[in-house]
This record gives C-alpha cells, structure tokens and sequence, in this order.
C-alpha cells in the first residue's frame, strides 16, 4: 500500500511538473480551457491544469520585419514595374491574433499587396518615383487600420525597390542625360555672360578712371597755368613798382639837388635821345628846347657846383 501511494504522488509531481510552463521575456501564451479560450499567460511562471488546459499559441511579441516580394503594380499612365515593400509591425494583442484570422502573415502580405496596388494606381510614373514618403505613409495608415482586429500594429512601411522595365530605364537615362547637358550648356552660357560682363565692368572703371586721370590732369595744368599767371603778373607789378619806385627816387634826387628848370629840360632832352634810339625819322623837339645852347650852359653851371 505504501508502495502503491508512493508511486501515485510520484506521477502526480511527475504530472505537476510536466504542466509547470516558464513564459519568457516578450513572449505570450495563449491558453485553452475545454477547448475554448480561457487567459493569456505573460512573462513568469504558471502552471495549467493537466488534460484540460492546453497551449493554443506562443506569440512573439517583438517587432517583426517582413520583407515582401516584389509586386507587379500598374501606374495611372499605365507603366507596370515591380516594387519591393518592407514591412515592421509588432503583435499587441496574443488573444487577436490567435483568433483574428488564420494566418496573419500571408493575410499581411496578400493585404500590403493590395494596398500598395490601389495607391500607385492613383499616381504617375514620374510621382511615384518621387513620392516614396506619401506612398509609405498611406500604406501604413491604411494597413495599420486594417490589422486592428488581428492584434497586430503596423509600426512602419517602406518602399524598399522601385523596378521600372527596361525601356522606361533607357528612356529616364536618356532624360537624366539631356537635362545634364542642358544644365551644363546654361552654366557654360551664364560662365561666359558673367566673364563679358566683369570685362565690359573693367572696361568701364577704365574708361572712368582714364577720363578722371585726365580731368585731374587738366585741373593741374591750369592750377599751373594759373599759378604762373599770377607770378607773372606779380612779377611784372614788381617790376612796375621798382621803376616807378626808380623814378621816383631819380625825382626826390633832383629835388635835393635843388636842380633849376634848365636840368629838367636837359633830362628830357636825354629821354628824347633814347625815344628815338636812332631808329626814328622824325621826332618833334618842344619849342622850350630849341635852344641848346642855354641847356649846356645850365649844365656846365650845375657841374661847376
């Protein structure tokens, strides 16, 4: 009997410990009762009820990234290329997950697909090359919406490859190759615009700066010319001045010699003589000095003193 209890306890430990479950960290377990859903178990340790309770689903809940298949989509100018999306959602819900829909992952897929088919059908070839943040943006809002009752949140969606066919390639390389060339012929031309004019602006500064060189020139000459005038002129009142300044000397000389009327006119019998200076041909003599005769006489008297 002792025997038989020992055995039995040893199976119900043996029992005990085989439902004793550890969940561990960012994991779910998804438990069932009968049959039907009954908790969810989170990280730490549990135990469930033997033959009754059981394991429905172990959910990871870390972000997952998904990288899809590329998809044929069809442009609204009618281009078909392929894209390439990728995908980062995250399990929120164990319970949603593990009841929403049977396989989320394919229904993920098949939804993304379809999602991203509607919306590059909206756009054109050239948009949807140049639009990648609106189409990532609308399929994330539109996906993460959808995956609600799946227990699942689309965290982000990115447009991995954008494939277009070969001759749509050839066509934007031949493009990408014209614009190129135009932007380099109208660097050249605007290269060449702004060399004629800083040499059409040298030019200019040179004709100004010759046409001032030479105003200063001209200014400075009739500075000079003016200067010379004024010395000249100044020079010829000096002159004026020391003759009349001399003959008036010769004047107060005479007065202090007490010289009678007879030296005057003797005087200008002399400033007669150099008047002519032997070049003129006829000379009037004044009546007061027709005699000679009387003048040396008044001469000779004035040399005795």
């Amino acid at each position: 009997m002792l025997y038989i209890f020992i055995a039995l306890l040893i199976v119900v430990l043996l029992i005990v410990i085989a439902n004793v479950r550890i969940v561990p960290q960012s994991q779910a377990f998804v438990i069932e009762r009968l049959g039907a859903y009954a908790t969810t178990w989170n990280t730490g340790l549990h135990v469930k009820i033997p033959f009754i309770d059981r394991i429905a689903k172990k959910v990871s809940l870390k972000e997952k990234v998904m990288d899809f298949v590329p998809q044929p989509v069809i442009t609204k100018d009618n281009v078909t290329m392929m894209i390439d999306t990728v995908v980062y959602f995250q399990i929120t819900d164990p319970k949603l997950n593990a009841y929403g829909v049977e396989n989320p992952i394919s229904a993920l897929e098949n939804l993304s697909a379809t999602t991203l088919r509607n919306i590059i059908g909206e756009l054109e070839l050239d948009q949807t090359l140049t639009s990648r943040d609106v189409i990532n943006s609308k399929m994330r809002s539109i996906l993460d919406e959808a995956t609600d009752p799946w227990g699942i949140k689309v965290n982000r969606v990115e447009v991995k490859n954008i494939m277009p066919p070969d001759a749509i390639k050839e066509a934007m390389e031949k493009q990408m190759r014209a614009e190129r060339e135009r932007r380099e012929s109208i660097l050249i031309a605007e290269g060449q615009k702004q060399s004629a004019i800083l040499v059409a602006e040298g030019k200019k500064q040179s004709t100004i700066l010759e046409a001032e060189a030479s105003k200063q020139a001209m200014i400075l000459k009739a500075e000079a010319e003016k200067e010379a005038a004024i010395q000249k002129a100044m020079g010829e009142a000096k002159a004026i001045l020391e003759v009349q300044k001399a003959k008036a000397d010769g004047i107060r000389m005479i007065r202090e010699a007490e010289a009678d009327e007879k030296v005057i006119k003797l005087r200008s019998l002399e400033a007669l003589e150099k008047a002519a200076d032997g070049q003129a041909t006829k000379i009037i003599i004044p009546s007061d000095l027709q005699s000679m005769a009387g003048v040396v006489t008044s001469v000779a008297e004035i040399a005795r003193k």
